[in-house]
């Protein structure tokens, strides 16, 4: 008798196909994510001339400080079009959990992410606008629009400045 003549086995079998195809779409997504993830990293590497890990550290401090700025839903905005990994990240971003958005301009952006880093202020300042640029690259441009439209004049300009 052939396994799919005896009672129940074909059920059994569609079932782990229908496992084994959810897994692999599953494996699919993750790899996706981390080829997306991993992009935006060799641009920003290549942006701000950093190893991945100074990219990586550069891309959370400056979109965590960001957020703090941003507000009414905007962050969220911005977020869901950033990588899936880098997302994940900045929800581990201690800097502006259960606070609110804040003003401030561009001397407090670059000294808040100088300290975060523990660069001076014109190696901060770099990695921030290599950080946009390669968000610019990532972002669609109406968003960009709605972010730079929250900021002061003087830190619209970091978007604006090319490295």
């Amino acid at each position: 008798m052939a396994d799919t003549d005896r009672p129940g086995t074909g059920v059994n079998q569609e079932s782990q196909r229908t496992e084994d195809l959810q897994t692999r779409r599953e494996q699919r997504s993750e790899v996706r994510r981390n080829q997306t993830y991993k992009a935006f990293l060799r641009n920003l590497m290549v942006l701000g001339s950093m190893n991945e890990e100074e990219a990586e550290r550069a891309a959370v401090s400056v979109l965590c400080v960001l957020e703090q700025r941003l507000f009414g839903e905007e962050a969220a905005h911005l977020e869901a079009q950033l990588p899936g990994k880098l997302q994940e990240l900045l929800l581990r971003c201690e800097r502006h959990l259960g606070k609110p958005a804040s003003k401030f301009g561009k001397d407090g952006f670059i000294q808040m992410v100088s300290e975060d880093l523990d660069v001076d202020s014109f190696q901060a300042e770099k990695k921030i606008r290599a950080v946009f640029s390669a968000v610019r690259d990532q972002v669609s441009e109406g968003e960009i629009e709605d972010v730079i439209g929250q900021l002061p004049a003087d830190l619209r300009e970091l978007w604006h400045r090319t490295i």
